[in-house]
């Protein structure tokens, strides 16, 4: 395992529960230039991983600003798009590609 994209394991992404039910053993690096025709090796654990709950603790209190952070994040993103195709450069593209369409 490389890593878990469920998150159905307390110590994620880092650690599958014991049998876990929703693992699928990954054939396939896509996307990715890695010089050979093998999967690389699994990164290490971080130390003392699997010996303080505290680590699932931060992990899911890690998670949760994230979650909250990326609605705001994606606003400010698509509010910085708008902003950029109604600058006047981009007014002026448009109204020329409708000339041209007629």
């Amino acid at each position: 395992m490389r890593k878990c994209n469920l998150d159905l394991a307390p110590e994620a992404p880092w650690r599958c529960p014991e049998n876990c039910s929703s693992y699928e053993r990954r054939t396939v690096d896509v996307n990715w230039s890695h010089g050979t025709l093998i999967t690389p090796a699994t990164p290490e654990e971080p130390v003392g991983l699997g010996e303080d709950e505290s680590i699932a603790h931060l992990l899911e209190s890690v998670e949760g600003i994230v979650n909250a952070a990326a609605p705001q994040m994606q606003a400010e993103v698509e509010a910085e798009r708008k902003k950029k195709n109604r600058s006047p450069l981009n007014m002026l593209k448009r109204k020329k590609q409708r000339k041209k369409k007629k």
